[in-house]
Protein backbone atom coordinates (compact mmCIF):
# COMPACT_ATOMS: atom_id res chain seq x y z
CA UNK A 1 0.00 0.00 0.00
CA UNK A 2 1.81 3.34 -1.33
CA UNK A 3 1.97 6.04 1.79
CA UNK A 4 -0.47 8.26 0.62
CA UNK A 5 -3.21 5.43 0.39
CA UNK A 6 -2.22 4.31 3.74
CA UNK A 7 -2.53 8.34 5.34
CA UNK A 8 -6.11 8.32 4.02
CA UNK A 9 -6.93 4.91 5.69
CA UNK A 10 -5.40 6.49 8.68
CA UNK A 11 -7.75 9.18 8.80
CA UNK A 12 -11.15 7.77 7.53
CA UNK A 13 -10.59 5.25 10.84
CA UNK A 14 -9.72 8.41 12.94
CA UNK A 15 -13.04 9.98 11.39
CA UNK A 16 -14.83 6.35 12.04
CA UNK A 17 -13.08 6.38 16.06
CA UNK A 18 -14.27 10.24 16.69
CA UNK A 19 -17.57 9.49 15.35
CA UNK A 20 -18.47 5.82 17.32
CA UNK A 21 -16.95 8.04 20.88
CA UNK A 22 -19.27 10.71 19.82
CA UNK A 23 -22.47 8.73 19.50
CA UNK A 24 -21.31 7.05 22.94
CA UNK A 25 -20.66 10.89 24.59
CA UNK A 26 -24.08 12.26 23.16
CA UNK A 27 -26.39 8.82 23.35
CA UNK A 28 -25.25 8.12 26.85
CA UNK A 29 -23.61 10.37 28.65
CA UNK A 30 -24.66 14.04 28.08
CA UNK A 31 -28.59 12.64 28.68
CA UNK A 32 -27.65 12.27 31.99
CA UNK A 33 -25.30 15.09 32.73
CA UNK A 34 -22.02 12.82 33.58
CA UNK A 35 -19.15 14.81 34.29
CA UNK A 36 -16.52 14.91 31.51
CA UNK A 37 -12.88 14.03 31.63
CA UNK A 38 -9.98 14.85 29.45
CA UNK A 39 -9.32 18.54 28.26
CA UNK A 40 -12.98 19.66 28.30
CA UNK A 41 -13.33 18.55 31.55
CA UNK A 42 -11.07 20.73 32.93
CA UNK A 43 -12.59 23.34 30.67
CA UNK A 44 -15.67 23.33 32.05
CA UNK A 45 -14.09 23.04 35.61
CA UNK A 46 -12.35 26.59 34.96
CA UNK A 47 -15.56 27.82 33.29
CA UNK A 48 -17.43 27.27 36.87
CA UNK A 49 -14.34 29.32 38.75
CA UNK A 50 -13.82 32.04 36.74
CA UNK A 51 -17.01 32.06 34.85
CA UNK A 52 -15.01 32.46 31.21
CA UNK A 53 -16.35 30.51 28.28
CA UNK A 54 -14.75 26.74 28.23
CA UNK A 55 -14.01 26.75 24.89
CA UNK A 56 -11.16 29.56 25.48
CA UNK A 57 -9.93 26.62 27.97
CA UNK A 58 -9.85 24.33 25.51
CA UNK A 59 -7.81 26.00 22.43
CA UNK A 60 -5.55 27.27 25.95
CA UNK A 61 -4.39 23.96 26.96
CA UNK A 62 -4.45 22.12 23.94
CA UNK A 63 -1.93 24.25 22.52
CA UNK A 64 0.86 24.09 24.33
CA UNK A 65 -0.39 19.87 24.99
CA UNK A 66 0.42 19.56 21.37
CA UNK A 67 3.59 20.97 21.12
CA UNK A 68 4.40 18.41 23.38
CA UNK A 69 3.09 15.82 21.86
CA UNK A 70 4.75 16.55 18.69
CA UNK A 71 8.23 16.73 20.16
CA UNK A 72 8.29 14.17 22.57
CA UNK A 73 6.31 11.32 20.46
CA UNK A 74 7.13 12.70 16.54
CA UNK A 75 5.33 15.07 13.79
CA UNK A 76 3.28 12.97 12.22
CA UNK A 77 1.12 11.66 15.49
CA UNK A 78 1.05 15.58 16.13
CA UNK A 79 -0.42 16.07 12.92
CA UNK A 80 -2.97 12.85 12.48
CA UNK A 81 -3.72 14.15 16.35
CA UNK A 82 -4.41 17.50 15.21
CA UNK A 83 -6.44 15.56 12.54
CA UNK A 84 -8.16 13.50 15.82
CA UNK A 85 -9.41 16.52 17.41
CA UNK A 86 -10.90 18.43 14.63
CA UNK A 87 -12.50 14.96 13.68
CA UNK A 88 -13.86 14.49 17.47
CA UNK A 89 -15.13 18.48 17.42
CA UNK A 90 -17.34 18.27 14.40
CA UNK A 91 -18.43 14.45 15.51
CA UNK A 92 -19.77 15.90 18.50
CA UNK A 93 -21.39 18.50 16.82
CA UNK A 94 -22.72 16.16 13.85
CA UNK A 95 -24.39 13.73 16.60
CA UNK A 96 -25.69 16.23 19.02
CA UNK A 97 -29.50 15.56 18.21
CA UNK A 98 -29.05 11.67 18.89
CA UNK A 99 -29.77 12.24 22.70
CA UNK A 100 -33.13 13.03 21.41
CA UNK A 101 -34.20 10.41 19.24
CA UNK A 102 -33.01 7.65 21.99
CA UNK A 103 -32.94 8.17 25.60
CA UNK A 104 -31.54 5.08 28.23
CA UNK A 105 -32.98 6.06 31.77
CA UNK A 106 -30.81 3.54 33.20
CA UNK A 107 -28.05 5.39 34.30
CA UNK A 108 -25.66 2.77 35.15
CA UNK A 109 -26.31 0.76 31.77
CA UNK A 110 -26.50 4.60 29.84
CA UNK A 111 -22.36 4.64 31.66
CA UNK A 112 -21.57 1.12 30.74
CA UNK A 113 -22.77 1.45 27.23
CA UNK A 114 -21.67 5.49 26.99
CA UNK A 115 -17.60 3.71 27.89
CA UNK A 116 -17.70 1.23 25.61
CA UNK A 117 -18.72 3.02 22.75
CA UNK A 118 -16.12 6.07 24.23
CA UNK A 119 -13.54 2.87 24.08
CA UNK A 120 -14.28 1.78 20.51
CA UNK A 121 -13.72 5.01 19.11
CA UNK A 122 -10.60 6.45 21.00
CA UNK A 123 -9.26 2.46 20.77
CA UNK A 124 -9.27 2.82 17.13
CA UNK A 125 -8.17 6.30 17.34
CA UNK A 126 -4.87 4.91 18.98
CA UNK A 127 -4.58 1.95 16.63
CA UNK A 128 -4.08 4.20 13.50
CA UNK A 129 -1.17 6.21 15.39
CA UNK A 130 -3.24 9.34 16.62
CA UNK A 131 -5.01 10.76 19.51
CA UNK A 132 -8.04 13.11 19.93
CA UNK A 133 -5.54 15.31 21.32
CA UNK A 134 -5.79 16.88 24.91
CA UNK A 135 -4.70 14.59 27.77
CA UNK A 136 -4.58 11.65 24.85
CA UNK A 137 -1.66 13.47 24.00
CA UNK A 138 -0.14 13.24 27.99
CA UNK A 139 -0.99 9.37 27.68
CA UNK A 140 0.86 8.94 25.14
CA UNK A 141 4.17 10.37 26.13
CA UNK A 142 3.65 8.70 29.75
CA UNK A 143 3.40 5.37 27.64
CA UNK A 144 6.55 5.82 25.81
CA UNK A 145 8.36 7.02 28.96
CA UNK A 146 7.28 4.78 31.44
CA UNK A 147 5.55 1.88 29.57
CA UNK A 148 2.08 2.26 31.62
CA UNK A 149 -0.36 1.76 29.31
CA UNK A 150 -2.49 4.06 27.67
CA UNK A 151 -5.65 3.21 29.28
CA UNK A 152 -4.59 3.37 32.62
CA UNK A 153 -2.75 6.47 32.43
CA UNK A 154 -6.39 8.01 30.60
CA UNK A 155 -8.37 6.32 33.59
CA UNK A 156 -5.91 8.01 36.24
CA UNK A 157 -5.80 11.41 34.38
CA UNK A 158 -9.88 11.73 34.22
CA UNK A 159 -10.61 10.46 37.72
CA UNK A 160 -7.80 13.53 39.18
CA UNK A 161 -10.55 15.52 37.02
CA UNK A 162 -14.24 13.84 38.31
CA UNK A 163 -12.14 14.05 41.88
CA UNK A 164 -11.85 17.76 41.10
CA UNK A 165 -15.44 18.06 39.39
CA UNK A 166 -17.38 16.20 42.36
CA UNK A 167 -17.06 19.53 44.46
CA UNK A 168 -19.07 21.37 41.92
CA UNK A 169 -21.67 18.52 40.61
CA UNK A 170 -22.58 15.65 43.19
CA UNK A 171 -21.46 12.04 44.44
CA UNK A 172 -23.80 10.10 42.18
CA UNK A 173 -22.90 11.64 39.27
CA UNK A 174 -19.41 11.17 39.79
CA UNK A 175 -19.53 7.66 40.91
CA UNK A 176 -21.58 7.34 37.25
CA UNK A 177 -18.77 8.82 35.14
CA UNK A 178 -15.90 7.24 36.81
CA UNK A 179 -18.13 3.51 35.53
CA UNK A 180 -18.03 4.94 32.51
CA UNK A 181 -14.12 6.02 32.17
CA UNK A 182 -13.24 2.51 33.64
CA UNK A 183 -14.95 0.74 30.71
CA UNK A 184 -13.59 3.23 28.41
CA UNK A 185 -9.86 2.66 29.47
CA UNK A 186 -10.25 -1.20 29.89
CA UNK A 187 -11.76 -1.40 25.95
CA UNK A 188 -9.44 1.04 24.99
CA UNK A 189 -6.73 -1.32 25.98
CA UNK A 190 -8.17 -4.34 24.36
CA UNK A 191 -8.72 -2.08 21.24
CA UNK A 192 -5.25 -0.87 21.44
CA UNK A 193 -3.80 -4.85 22.09
CA UNK A 194 -5.94 -6.78 20.39
CA UNK A 195 -8.25 -9.70 22.40
CA UNK A 196 -5.97 -12.54 20.97
CA UNK A 197 -2.77 -11.11 23.29
CA UNK A 198 0.63 -12.47 22.73
CA UNK A 199 1.90 -15.03 25.41
CA UNK A 200 5.32 -15.98 26.37
CA UNK A 201 6.14 -19.33 26.26
CA UNK A 202 9.18 -21.19 27.97
CA UNK A 203 9.47 -25.30 27.59
CA UNK A 204 11.50 -27.58 29.29
CA UNK A 205 11.45 -31.22 27.94
CA UNK A 206 13.80 -33.95 26.89
CA UNK A 207 12.81 -33.59 22.80
CA UNK A 208 13.68 -30.27 22.20
CA UNK A 209 14.13 -30.90 18.56
CA UNK A 210 10.63 -32.60 18.36
CA UNK A 211 8.69 -30.15 20.39
CA UNK A 212 10.78 -27.39 17.68
CA UNK A 213 10.24 -29.01 14.94
CA UNK A 214 6.30 -28.97 15.46
CA UNK A 215 6.15 -25.53 16.71
CA UNK A 216 8.32 -24.15 13.74
CA UNK A 217 6.34 -26.74 10.82
CA UNK A 218 2.30 -26.53 12.88
CA UNK A 219 2.30 -23.02 14.22
CA UNK A 220 4.96 -21.12 11.69
CA UNK A 221 6.70 -19.35 14.71
CA UNK A 222 10.33 -19.59 15.42
CA UNK A 223 11.71 -20.57 18.67
CA UNK A 224 14.75 -19.71 20.57
CA UNK A 225 16.91 -22.24 22.42
CA UNK A 226 18.05 -21.06 26.05
CA UNK A 227 20.56 -23.26 28.16
CA UNK A 228 20.09 -23.70 31.30
CA UNK A 229 20.88 -26.52 34.27
CA UNK A 230 19.19 -28.91 36.49
CA UNK A 231 19.48 -27.44 39.88
CA UNK A 232 19.45 -30.88 41.08
CA UNK A 233 20.84 -33.75 38.66
CA UNK A 234 23.13 -30.90 37.35
CA UNK A 235 21.42 -32.05 33.83
CA UNK A 236 22.51 -29.04 31.03
CA UNK A 237 18.95 -28.71 29.47
CA UNK A 238 17.70 -26.27 26.40
CA UNK A 239 14.39 -24.35 27.62
CA UNK A 240 12.39 -23.62 24.72
CA UNK A 241 11.10 -19.68 24.35
CA UNK A 242 8.66 -18.61 21.82
CA UNK A 243 6.03 -16.12 21.70
CA UNK A 244 2.45 -17.43 20.67
CA UNK A 245 -1.24 -15.63 20.73
CA UNK A 246 -3.81 -16.68 22.87
CA UNK A 247 -5.18 -19.17 19.65
CA UNK A 248 -1.51 -20.79 19.05
CA UNK A 249 -1.13 -21.28 22.71
CA UNK A 250 -3.94 -24.13 22.80
CA UNK A 251 -2.76 -25.85 19.49
CA UNK A 252 0.88 -25.86 20.92
CA UNK A 253 -0.73 -27.38 24.17
CA UNK A 254 -1.95 -30.46 22.36
CA UNK A 255 1.60 -30.56 20.45
CA UNK A 256 3.51 -30.76 23.29
CA UNK A 257 0.99 -33.12 24.61
CA UNK A 258 1.29 -35.85 21.80
CA UNK A 259 5.09 -35.36 21.83
CA UNK A 260 5.99 -35.21 25.36
CA UNK A 261 3.30 -35.50 28.30
CA UNK A 262 5.93 -34.59 31.65
CA UNK A 263 7.31 -31.28 29.60
CA UNK A 264 6.69 -28.38 32.12
CA UNK A 265 5.53 -25.68 30.47
CA UNK A 266 5.70 -22.21 31.77
CA UNK A 267 3.23 -19.21 30.01
CA UNK A 268 2.99 -15.40 30.27
CA UNK A 269 1.29 -12.37 29.66
CA UNK A 270 3.11 -10.02 27.53
CA UNK A 271 2.85 -6.19 27.33
CA UNK A 272 3.94 -5.77 24.25
CA UNK A 273 5.67 -7.67 20.90
CA UNK A 274 7.07 -6.10 18.13
CA UNK A 275 9.00 -7.65 14.99
CA UNK A 276 7.97 -10.21 12.62
CA UNK A 277 4.94 -12.24 12.60
CA UNK A 278 3.48 -9.62 15.40
CA UNK A 279 1.76 -6.48 14.25
CA UNK A 280 3.22 -2.89 15.17
CA UNK A 281 2.25 -1.55 17.93
CA UNK A 282 0.04 1.71 17.94
CA UNK A 283 3.12 4.02 20.14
Amino acid sequence: MSMKKESLLRILMVIIGSLIYSIGVNTFIIPHKFLSGGVAGVAIILQYITGISSGYFVILINIPIFLIGVKAVNREFGVFSFIGMIAMSLSLILTRQLQSLYYMSDPLISSLCGGILMGVGAGIIFRNRASQGGTDIVAVVVKKRYGISIGNIGFIINAIIVAIGMFIGNLETAVYTLIAMYMSSTVVDKAIQGFDKEKVVFIVTGDCDKIKQAILQKLGRGVTYLYGEGAYTGDKKKVIYCILTSRELEQAKSLIEDIDSTAVVSVMDTAEVRGKGFKAAAF
